[in-house]
């Protein structure tokens, strides 16, 4: 016996792929700006003051260091915004992401991570657009 499977356009609820996407996007864009918040105190993962321009501690006098454990705090309370507010969350990211790409372009040698800055800021751009229709349709159902 054929079963017929509902097209993309009638899933609902987690079944929905556009639903899926925002679950996913939404996770992702919550737990690593909290973890990699967390690390600038830590440093385990890698010293973080060797990805900032050394423009940025003239402008705020404080060590490299110092800069980091701010840039720690703002990407924690970005990572949990965005759990709580994804549509605001993910603007706030997209909008930190630009800040790291500016200051990662005025580093010599480090346009590949600038590059790969870029495309997660696309895809909080993304997780933004899902969380705007989202809040339109909380079922899940997202007309085209």
């Amino acid at each position: 016996m054929v079963t017929h499977q509902p097209s993309t356009a009638t899933r609902t609820g987690v079944h929905s792929p556009v639903r899926q996407a925002f679950l996913l996007l939404r996770t992702v864009f919550t737990i690593a700006p909290i973890l990699f918040g967390l690390d600038k105190f830590a440093n385990l993962l890698t010293d973080w003051t060797q990805y900032l321009a050394p423009v940025a501690t003239q402008v705020v006098p404080v060590t490299a260091q110092q800069f980091m454990y701010g840039v720690g705090v703002v990407e924690i309370l970005a990572g949990i915004l965005v759990a709580w507010r994804p549509r605001i969350g993910s603007l706030v990211v997209a909008a930190w992401l630009l800040g790291i790409i500016i200051n990662l372009l005025v580093l010599p040698g480090f346009f590949d991570v600038a590059l790969r800055d870029f495309g997660l800021l696309v895809g909080a751009l993304a997780l933004n657009r899902l969380a705007t229709a989202e809040s339109r349709h909380p079922d899940g159902m997202i007309s085209k």
